[in-house]
């Protein structure tokens, strides 16, 4: 199993990368999150789980061991395959995602594209006990500070994702900016972020600025 990877990474998509190490071009499924804090050129170390098939071998990377970890458990689960667990990640951290199973909030879970009512209550049923309890944010590592800057608007953060993934910083702007007024809202919620964030990269289509 392939376990870590550390290279330079050569190409950034819109859901994956292509980190070179020793020559071979490695293709890696990620979050945007993940995606986000990554560079063209730049070294990049990740987390990674290899999901061997009959006819392929995908891998998937993650920001650290806990994102695989949940990433690995969440395929436990009866219908979820690592295409919905990795969609799991990008909505929810692995914290966040402790904390709706642990207090059953099958509300946050359904904000999940493909994860309907019942699988949220099987997820519950069947993974709640797996992931261990949901930690706070000062044992998380996030000091008292940073967790009401976390509350706060998170525009910027959603900005730099895009930017990050090639588009302008105007470009990432006006598409957040687009989305907040057909949501009828001036700021992005630090839960929101990730949802934002998809229906920015909707918005842009896939076209650089």
């Amino acid at each position: 199993m392939i376990a870590s990877l550390s290279g330079t990474v050569q190409m950034l998509r819109l859901d994956s990368a292509v980190v070179e190490v020793g020559g071979v071009g490695y293709l890696l499924h990620a979050t945007p999150a993940t995606l986000a804090t990554l560079r063209v050129g730049a070294q990049a170390s990740l987390s990674t789980s290899l999901v061997v098939r009959e006819d392929s071998m995908t891998l998937f990377a993650f920001a650290d061991d806990d994102e695989r970890s949940v990433f690995e458990a969440a395929q436990t689960v009866s219908g979820v395959g690592p295409r919905l667990a990795l969609a799991m990640l990008a909505v929810l951290t692995p914290n966040a995602l402790r904390r709706a199973l642990a207090s059953g909030d099958l509300k946050a879970l359904t904000r999940v594209p493909g994860i309907g009512q019942k699988g949220a209550q099987r997820l519950v049923l069947e993974l709640g006990d797996k992931l261990g309890h949901p930690v706070d944010d000062e044992a998380a590592g996030v000091s008292g500070s940073a967790a009401r800057e976390l509350a706060g608007d998170q525009r910027e953060r959603v900005s730099e994702a895009l930017v990050g993934l090639g588009w302008s910083t105007k470009v990432a702007d006006d598409a957040i900016t687009t989305v907040l007024g057909d949501l009828g809202v001036d700021h992005v919620a630090a839960a929101d972020v990730p949802s934002i964030l998809r229906s920015s990269l909707k918005v842009l289509g896939g076209h650089r600025g």
